[in-house]
């Protein structure tokens, strides 16, 4: 091997701090990042490597430069994901130092586009950001990239709980997603909110509530259920005084017991046949929410407090739906005074003493929580190919916990500038995409953009210099 290039090989790691090695065909050098991984199945150490470029005496000629060099990129919609990614930037990168560009590049493609990972590429060298950011995206990389990362619990933690600072409040949820899929193993028997019995993939989510994003996804086997996965959650969280908002599915003393101990300030609705409500407790307190009036009342149950609610609207329509089945037959009037009491009432066991509406709000609050669950259900069938064992559903789920994320990140700066019932974030970003970047050379230039989207990246204060 010629002097040059063992020069030029401690130069590059040196500058790219990942292990490289130089590669000779046909009198031509390639450099490759030379790493390890393990081989379950063959129970062994497997050496796994990565195409990065020609070498040359003047230096590395990157892969991407051989290809057709794209001169048009869009600009608006891949700069403001690049600034709403600035807070989980760094500990990106503190957690998994060696991959992090990967990572946040799928996930700024996921969050313009729900792309099957394999088509990530094309979309990502479209985006002024892959001039910034540097991510190798081919199929067989980010296949690559999914089982280096899916494994690292570790790494996956720390950036979770990095994101969790700060946060007050959280709403704890479990969700699943059936599968037919016989290479998805994560997906095992299970019970579910629709009372069916199949293969699925069980995931659960922290979502805060003081700051309106996602701070930790994680899948489970599709057998655990709602405690196990409680239990599990919160054994790897160190946060005293912590709110966290259940729903009526935790609903359970033991639940309870278990959030005191971690002392955890806990908001759990309960389920109306818990035999620990008093529906005949006078309701002698109320308040406003949302144009809906509450009446309310709480009384000790041991060392707790037991809301009960009584939402007027909602007695009125589950009054008025019980005498329509009535009339049909389908409901006695003996099931009518047994349930009288009942019609619009919502019990909620807390440890925390406070005024009613707080709590009320808290319980209300888990609505963001529920369309996260939802915006993740569509995007699982895509990628099944990648999901063929444990580590590459981990890994897939990380990826999609960054998109989550930045998604919520633009909601919550177009509900800060009162723009959500104007547009969306889909509409935002599509809008955006008018703005391009067009390089000559060396030189970069903003096309004259559309009125709209000129006034939308106003408002948004996207930095506008590419």
């Amino acid at each position: 091997m010629e002097s040059w290039v063992k020069k030029l090989v401690m130069k590059e790691r040196k500058i790219r701090k990942m292990g490289l090695e130089a590669r000779s065909y046909e009198g031509r050098y390639y450099l490759y990042r030379s790493t390890t991984r393990w081989d379950k199945q063959a129970k062994k150490v497997r050496k796994v490597s990565e195409y990065i470029g020609r070498m040359t005496e003047k230096g590395v000629v990157e892969r991407n430069a051989l290809l057709s060099q794209r001169s048009v990129f869009e600009f608006g919609n891949s700069q403001l994901l690049l600034q709403m990614s600035e807070g989980i930037r760094k500990p990106l990168q503190e957690a998994f130092p060696s991959r992090w560009k990967e990572l946040l590049a799928c996930a700024i493609v996921k969050t313009i586009q729900p792309l099957p990972l394999r088509l990530i590429q094309c979309q990502w060298e479209k985006l002024a950001a892959s001039n910034v950011i540097d991510a190798a995206l081919s199929p067989n990389t980010v296949s690559k990239v999914l089982h280096e990362v899916g494994p690292n619990l570790v790494s996956q933690k720390n950036f979770f709980d990095a994101i969790m600072k700060g946060s007050h409040m959280v709403a704890f949820d479990l969700s699943s997603i059936f599968s037919h899929s016989e290479n998805l193993r994560f997906a095992e028997r299970g019970h579910n909110a629709e009372h069916l019995f199949l293969n699925q993939v069980n995931f659960m989510m922290f979502f805060s509530i003081d700051k309106q994003l996602p701070v930790l996804l994680s899948p489970l086997h599709g057998s655990v259920r709602d405690v196990k996965a409680l239990k599990e959650a919160i054994d790897g969280v160190i946060m005293p005084n912590l709110v966290v908002v259940l729903d009526r599915g935790f609903a359970s003393y033991n639940i309870a017991e278990l959030l005191n101990e971690k002392s955890f300030n806990f908001v759990l609705p309960l389920r109306r046949n818990f035999s620990i409500i008093k529906y005949d407790t006078p309701l002698e307190k109320s308040f406003m929410y949302r144009e809906r009036a509450i009446k309310w009342n709480k009384y000790k149950v041991e060392k707790k407090q037991l809301y009960i609610f009584e939402d007027l609207k909602l007695r009125t329509e589950e009054e008025t739906t019980f005498i329509k089945l009535m009339k049909q037959n389908k409901r006695t009037k003996a099931q009518y005074a047994q349930k009288l009491t009942r019609f619009g009432k919502i019990a909620i066991l807390s440890n925390i003493n406070t005024s009613g509406k707080k709590v009320y709000e808290f319980f209300k609050s888990r609505q963001d929580i529920e369309t996260c669950f939802d915006a993740l259900k569509n995007e699982l069938e895509n990628d099944k190919t990648y999901l063929r064992d444990d580590d590459g559903v981990r890994g897939y789920f990380f990826i999609s916990f960054l998109s989550l994320y930045l998604h919520y990140k633009i909601l919550n700066l177009l509900r800060k500038k009162k723009l959500t019932d104007k547009i969306s974030v889909n509409e935002a970003l599509i809008e955006l995409s008018k703005i391009y970047e067009i390089k000559t050379g060396n030189t970069s230039k903003l096309s004259t953009a559309p009125a709209q989207a000129e006034k939308l990246a106003k408002a948004l204060n996207i930095n506008r210099i590419p």
